[in-house]
């Protein structure tokens, strides 16, 4: 702060300076020091340091003609107007004719093709500075632009840090030049451009002394009338002291007060201007400190029960002190300055000339970095169709576009030249697609649901493309990997990618491709260290690998991928690009379904491919989708699903990223990650896999009576996994879309993404105290442990602030902390006012979007949940069958038969609006889902079992509890319209974003071993056993 407070006063008390209250511009200095502070070996490149790579010294233009052989012209519009056109407009007269200034031209030296719309945030409203191509005049020539240049922009505006000209090449060309445009409009829409020489006469006429000092008598003898219309011809001027610092401010007002009748005074210029952020309250450490201070307290004051009056009253004085702060002269931000007009000349120009010259830096810096992008697209070896999505990629969180030079010389010559009260728009525009920080906005972003079509994001920056990126390197890895290693177990596949997709060497990757010389990225200190510039090189990279899948596919992401890994190694290259088919595709090119009549197993998967409404080209892989390890090797599926399970996995997550990137825009990488964790978890998966009956197409080389959650969650991955080998991708995305995407719905309803445990600890962190001290947290305490090791019952309280809020047990400690915490917020809620702060932002979202009570019961009606719909009959069958009682506890069986009823409308819906070319496969699956239905009301009503036949399962009862009520809320998820099922409690499956750490909490679940039932002598008998669920246990069919 020492360093700082020298260098204000250092440029306060220059010799030179105009007035203390006027800022100036010194080259590579700001106002409070040095512009950069980078290492000198950091200095020689970036985009940030002007070094915009494939730049080359350009010969200079003829200066006395208009180069029309290698200058290409455009038009420079602003939209919206707003702050761009004024009351008092520059204006020459020429020939008895008014030419009004308009904007500028822009000559480049390069045509601008296929450069995406630059867009600028000023005065808090977003700016679009679009170039219309035009036929390049004839009635300037290079030599007018560049005197223009010398003495707008260096001398009147001061950019003495803005550049034209390549690195290194000062004798060069500038590769921009501007010329303004005076014009008069014309009859049929025509208009004529006034001539350069014209415009540089009128300013030279225009340059004289602002007072003359023979008319000083004159003007003091006029009338108040006639002196203020000639001040009011001067206001809104830009007049100049050559040698002042800074030289030339804007004419506000001229005042012609004299002390005293024996001197005569020149007239003074009043001028309001702005401090700079460091000298005003903005910049104030002590003001700093107590608006945050105010900030948390009225954050606390509003998670407060019932605030008390006199926390009410300590909030109203801090708010006053703020006040107060605000309105001290020397913290003031508006100043007004009074200057003598003695040495000042006038210019001839009017704010609005200076409102467009300092837009152009903007656009400049724009073009330059998309013309460097050419260099990056011959080096990757692809270009882009929509380059947009590469910009996107190389753009860091901390990129600001905003005044393409030096920050504080744009600002002090907009506060000195500019216009004086610019009209502003709403401040949350800097901050509202931007913002992810804080409890609030996590629920307000989790509360809003997915597009129905593709929508664009207006979050400007790469962490989004970061997160589909990473799932398709993971994705493209995974599949060479998976082929060119046929042998290879899950295990060493995963340590291969691992060591592939790691940080360190996707930085080494992003190395290869120079991208550190083409990433957006705020000039300070936060990625002057290697360790934090590697870092974002590293997510840089995957950035670019979602952009250009996004651009072309998974195809052209796949090319670039193996080109970068293996650059300038051919063999390697070639090893890695054509890898083998799978084993059972090699043996059978052409298809394997002749096998279908020789081998049952086969001839049993033929009707689960009926039910599906998908055949496999290759039916084989579909039995080792569906084969244990447990089996062992055999010729007909070559091995277990476990390899299946790897790329299963990373085809969904692929798919799963995808669609949420498409489909909410609004949310950002934290936000896609929650949404996807609890789209494809164990459990959903595992729910999914019943659905469609896959565990009856198990094969296991000894029976079991049910399988774990995590047991169903790899089968589906490995049917994924085969879906993809033998049909590709697009059958994955239908597969994903009809079974999974339809479940969003319900889980942004039921906050499904936020785990109990989680939602608890941010209930109690709104209710921090006053005193700013460390913040209650609830604990968890392990309170009795029974039973031997393989059934332990743990049982555990949570307590807040020494209080005991509930208790629940689990078969592990962590899920006996789940329930704990999910009973204490069901008990509880008069103590977290955030539970119905979340409620009513999930109404109001609800509302916002158009799905409201109505919509909710006509949805029901639609999906079949009426009187009159085939399950309301289908379940009267099944009361009516008295012969064989059930007792399911909290599970109704109508909740399964209606919402499968709904998914059929669904998919019919979703059917009817496909393309010929996808309606197929959807097709197959709608039509086939008959069967389904079918099959499973059989399975219903052949269901019986005892309470010692539910104790005898391998999986604890707790866990089937939970698992049922799980079940039963994402079955209702796919209706997708379904009302909220109010004080339904959920069974969570995920403790925070992390998937892989959610697969390990679940790897100990329902490990319990029992001994054998005395009902097993039920396998004997010709009819198979029933489970809880009333399913067929599951035996190899080997």
């Amino acid at each position: 702060m020492d360093r700082i407070s020298k260098e204000l006063e250092k440029k306060r008390s220059h010799p030179d300076r105009l007035h203390p209250e006027l800022w100036f511009n010194d080259p590579g200095e700001m106002n409070d020091g040095p512009l950069c502070r980078c290492s000198l070996k950091a200095q020689r490149s970036g985009i940030r340091h002007g070094y915009y790579v494939g730049e080359d010294n350009l010969n200079k233009c003829d200066p006395w003609t208009n180069n029309a052989d290698r200058l290409h012209h455009y038009l420079i519009t602003i939209s919206p107007p707003t702050n761009f056109l004024i009351k008092t407009p520059t204006v020459i007269m020429h020939d008895s004719h008014e030419f009004i200034f308009e904007g500028f031209s822009l000559l480049s030296h390069h045509p601008l093709e296929e450069v995406p719309t630059c867009r600028v945030i000023r005065f808090n409203i977003e700016y679009t500075i679009l170039y219309i191509q035009e036929k390049i005049p004839d009635n300037f020539c290079i030599q007018e632009l560049n005197l223009l240049y010398q003495y707008l922009f260096l001398e009147l505006l001061e950019l003495v840090d803005l550049n034209l000209k390549s690195m290194g090449d000062s004798d060069g060309c500038p590769r921009f030049h501007f010329m303004p445009r005076f014009v008069r409009k014309l009859a049929d829409n025509g208009k004529e451009i006034l001539s350069m020489n014209e415009v540089l006469s009128s300013l030279l006429k225009n340059s004289g002394p602002l007072v003359q000092p023979e008319d000083l008598a004159h003007l003091l003898s006029m009338s108040q009338y006639q002196w203020q219309n000639y001040a009011d011809q001067l206001k809104g001027m830009v007049v100049t002291c050559p040698g002042m610092k800074p030289s030339s401010i804007r004419v506000d007002q001229l005042d012609r007060d004299q002390v005293s009748e024996e001197t005569i005074n020149y007239p003074v210029i009043v001028h309001f201007g702005i401090r700079p952020p460091q000298l005003s309250y903005a910049g104030n450490p002590e003001y700093q400190k107590a608006w945050r201070e105010y900030v948390k307290f009225r954050h606390l004051l509003a998670n407060m029960p019932k605030p008390s009056f006199e926390d009410k009253r300590r909030l109203e004085a801090k708010e006053n002190r703020l006040q107060e702060m605000r309105m001290t002269s020397k913290m003031k931000r508006d100043v007004t300055v009074a200057v003598s007009s003695q040495g000042f000349f006038r210019t001839g120009i009017m704010c609005d000339v200076v409102q467009h010259a300092m837009l152009l830096p903007v656009l400049v810096c724009h073009l330059r970095f998309h013309q460097s992008l050419e260099v990056l697209e011959e080096c990757i070896g692809y270009k882009f169709q929509t380059r947009f999505l590469l910009q996107l990629a190389l753009t860091h969180p901390s990129y600001r576009e905003n005044f393409g030079t030096n920050p504080d010389h744009a600002r002090n010559s907009l506060t000195n030249c500019g216009i004086r009260q610019p009209e502003y728009g709403d401040r949350r525009i800097h901050y509202m697609n931007t913002r992810k920080r804080g409890i609030n906005t996590l629920i307000n972003i989790m509360s809003r649901f997915g597009r129905n079509l593709e929508t664009e994001s207006k979050i400007t920056h790469n962490e989004r493309l970061e997160f589909l990126g990473d799932a398709v390197v993971e994705f493209l890895t995974s599949i060479h990997l998976f082929h060119l290693f046929p042998s290879l177990e899950e295990g060493g596949l995963a340590t291969y990618r691992a060591a592939i997709v790691q940080n360190q060497h996707l930085a080494v990757l992003a190395e290869k491709l120079r991208l550190d010389q083409f990433m957006l990225y705020a000039h300070g200190s936060d990625l002057c260290h290697d360790f934090e510039l590697r870092h974002a090189m590293a997510n840089c990279f995957e950035a670019l690998m979602g952009a250009i899948f996004l651009d072309s596919g998974i195809e052209e992401a796949d090319k670039v991928l193996s080109s970068t890994l293996f650059k300038g190694e051919a063999v390697l290259h070639s090893i890695w690009v054509h890898y083998p088919l799978h084993p059972i595709q090699e043996q059978e090119p052409h298809g394997d379904r002749k096998w279908i009549k020789s081998f049952p197993i086969l001839t049993k998967l033929s009707k689960f491919e009926e039910s599906i409404g998908v055949e496999f080209k290759h039916i084989r892989l579909l039995a080792r989708a569906f084969t244990d390890r447990s089996i062992g090797f055999n010729n007909l599926t070559l091995g277990s699903n476990q390899r299946l399970e790897f790329l299963g996995d990373t085809v969904l997550q692929l798919v799963s990223s995808e669609y949420l990137y498409r489909h909410f825009p609004e949310h950002h990488e934290g936000h896609l990650s929650l949404l996807r964790s609890s789209l494809v978890n164990n459990r959903t998966q595992a729910v999914v896999c019943d659905d469609l009956g896959m565990t009856s197409y198990a094969m296991y080389s000894h029976l079991k009576t049910e399988l774990k959650t995590k047991d169903r969650a790899d089968l589906l991955e490995a049917f994924l996994g085969a879906l993809y080998i033998d049909r590709g991708l697009k059958y994955c995305r239908t597969f994903c879309h009809v079974c999974f995407f339809p479940r969003l719905h319900q889980f942004i309803m039921n906050q499904d993404w936020n785990d109990p445990k989680s939602k608890l600890q941010q209930c109690c962190l709104t209710l921090r105290t006053m005193d700013g001290g460390e913040p209650d947290i609830p604990i968890y305490k392990v309170i009795e442990c029974k039973g031997p090791t393989n059934t332990r019952v743990y049982t555990v309280a949570v307590y807040f602030r020494g209080r005991r809020l509930a208790k629940a047990s689990g078969h592990s400690i962590q899920q006996a902390e789940m329930n704990a915490a999910r009973e204490a917020l069901m008990n509880s809620k008069e103590l977290f006012p955030q539970l119905d702060h979340q409620r009513r932002v999930i109404e109001k979202s609800v509302k916002i979007q158009g799905i409201g009570k109505q919509d909710s019961q006509d949805r029901e009606k639609e999906r079949g949940r009426d009187r009159n719909s085939r399950g309301h009959w289908r379940e009267e069958e099944r009361r009516g069958n008295r012969e064989r009682p059930r007792d399911r506890d909290k599970l109704d069986s109508k909740d399964f038969d209606r919402s499968r009823d709904g998914e059929k409308r669904d998919m019919r819906e979703k059917y009817q609006n496909t393309t010929d070319s996808e309606k197929s496969t959807e097709a197959k699956i709608f039509e086939s889902d008959r069967s389904y239905g079918e099959r499973d009301g059989e399975r219903d009503r052949e269901r019986n079992y005892t309470d010692g036949e539910r104790g005898d399962s391998k999986r604890g009862r707790g866990e089937i509890e939970d698992d049922r009520r799980y079940r039963m809320d994402s079955d209702n998820s796919r209706t997708s319209g379904g009302e909220t099922r109010r004080g339904h409690s959920r069974h969570m499956t995920k403790d925070g974003p992390d998937l892989e750490k959610h697969r390990e909490r679940h790897k100990a679940h329902g490990r319990t071993r029992r001994s054998e039932s005395p009902h097993d002598s039920s396998q004997k008998s010709t009819h198979h056993p029933r489970d809880d669920y009333g399913r067929k246990q599951v035996r190899s069919d080997w």
